[in-house]
């Protein structure tokens, strides 16, 4: 089995890790950097070339010369590690626009990961004509989806259950297919899909290329590669965070003390985004409604919450409406916010590569970012584990060290609107920003991000003008249309 792991090489540095790549005969060349080196078309390295990508991340280049040679590959890889390019790349490049037929399946473990990764893999698409990538995930009905497979799907991109229930439907067929693409496979390991991934494996065909993404290698994803990859080529990138990116500070709690140290640590620091994350969903509830009571913009995302709740807290955080998500680690898979300023570990993660996953989220494209860490006396063996794997030790300050800074509350800068309209009525980011600015009068820097999904439209507005925009957006017309509009 070909390896790809190890020492480091110069030609292997940057893109967030390092990597290594070895054959059965010893060590081969450094995988090359320049995407022009890759057997892709020019038309695919033109496209690349218009949407930035002028070198390849670490991981990419040590996968995607087998991935495109045909191997079956297994790639450990954090999210943000230029990952989905990986795949991407390669099942393009397979593909034959003119057969409509589904030619590759890309499984991943939640709605959301599923809508990013389809994106960009239609981005990527762009020098190719008419392939069209079809999303199958929970939260939306299946008609519209059947309907979609019906005119004709290249690529599908979705989660494990709603696939499954199309197979089983008759609604998707997959004996064309040439590339399967298990992607956050140990979340879907830990979130019960085993065995609807195994169900939906066993009606591809036997000759299809399998390639395995996944952020930690836990003992399932082995079993799980043994049952459905062929001689693999394994790939692992080792995400380094340096201390100048991100510093890690550590503070000894009581249990009966470690939620209200939470709201302390916000008072101290006050950071203006972070992401708290919890090992267990009632920890989540409990910590986002003491923080909601004491006055932060706080909201919790776990796996109970229903598909629209899990939109709109989504949609909040990431566009700036919301300072504090608390989240499980299942729950926040996928989610990749810019500018993250901190990440609190509420908990201590008992698997220490899932600790340095979690402060990996901040100190991102060369900005600085807090983890900032509380734990028990009962904790402190999985505190020396994570010591072992990051090879430093913890950097513990007293609690007392934390006083509230002053201002008082970090408020959040954008308020999110709701509206009851979105692409099923035609509406485009555009036609929202035209009727703010142009029509009512705000200033560009007043709208901030402008989500969009099949029923619902939610936009960012300044907050100090987000109850005004609201009665004007009531009283205006979007497209020509009366809308109905509410502040979240």
């Amino acid at each position: 089995m070909t390896q790809v792991s190890g020492r480091t090489h110069p030609a292997a540095r940057g893109g967030g890790g390092t990597a290594v790549l070895w054959n059965d005969r010893g060590m081969s060349p450094a995988p090359s950097r320049s995407f022009d080196s890759l057997a892709l078309s020019p038309a695919s390295l033109d496209n690349l070339r218009r949407l930035g990508y002028l070198e390849m991340t670490a991981i990419q280049a040590a996968s995607l010369p087998p991935a495109l040679a045909g191997r079956d590959l297994i790639a450990q890889a954090k999210t943000g590690s230029g990952k989905t390019a990986a795949f991407a790349l390669a099942l393009l490049a397979k593909l034959d626009a003119r057969r409509f037929a589904v030619q590759a399946l890309v499984l991943c473990p939640t709605r959301e990961l599923a809508d990013q990764v389809a994106t960009e893999v239609r981005r990527l698409a762009r020098a190719e004509d008419n392939v069209k990538v079809v999303t199958l995930s929970g939260g939306v009905p299946l008609r519209g989806q059947a309907t979609s497979l019906e005119r004709g799907a290249h690529i599908v991109v979705g989660t494990p259950g709603r696939v499954l229930d199309h197979l089983d439907r008759g609604n998707l067929q997959l004996g064309a297919l040439g590339t399967l693409v298990l992607d956050e496979a140990d979340r879907m390991l830990d979130m019960g899909f085993v065995d609807d991934i195994a169900k939906v494996a066993r009606q591809c065909p036997g000759e299809r290329q399998t390639l395995l993404f996944s952020a930690t290698y836990p003992e399932g994803i082995a079993k799980l590669a043994a049952q459905f990859l062929r001689d693999p080529v394994t790939v692992k990138v080792e995400a380094q965070h340096g201390s100048e990116q991100i510093e890690q500070r550590w503070y000894e709690v009581a249990e009966s003390g470690r939620l209200p140290a939470v709201a302390r640590l916000l008072e101290h620091f006050r950071p203006a985004s972070t992401l708290a994350f919890c090992n267990t969903k009632a920890r989540c509830r409990e910590l986002a409604e003491l923080l909601q009571a004491q006055g932060y913009s706080a909201l919790a995302l776990h796996g109970d919450l229903e598909q629209r709740e899990r939109d709109q807290v989504l949609v909040r955080f990431a566009n700036g409406s919301c300072s504090v998500l608390v989240a499980t680690d299942v729950a926040a898979r996928g989610l990749d916010v810019a500018g993250l300023a901190a990440v609190i570990n509420v908990d201590v993660s008992p698997d220490p590569e899932v600790h340095v996953h979690r402060i990996g989220r901040t100190g991102r494209a060369g900005e600085r970012g807090q983890a900032l860490c509380l734990a028990s006396l009962d904790e402190m063996g999985a505190v020396g584990r994570i010591e072992q794997l990051q090879g430093r030790e913890t950097a513990w300050h007293p609690l007392a060290e934390l006083t509230p800074a002053p201002g008082g509350r970090l408020l959040p800068a954008m308020a999110t609107v709701h509206i009851q309209a979105g692409r099923k009525d035609k509406i485009r980011p555009g036609d929202v920003l035209g009727a703010l600015t142009a029509d009512l009068g705000y200033t560009r820097e007043q709208v901030g991000k402008i989500d969009i999904n099949e029923f619902a439209t939610y936009v960012a507005v300044e907050r100090g003008v987000a109850h005004e925009a609201v009665a004007r957006l009531n009283q205006g017309r979007i497209k020509g249309r009366s809308v109905k509009a509410r502040l979240l």
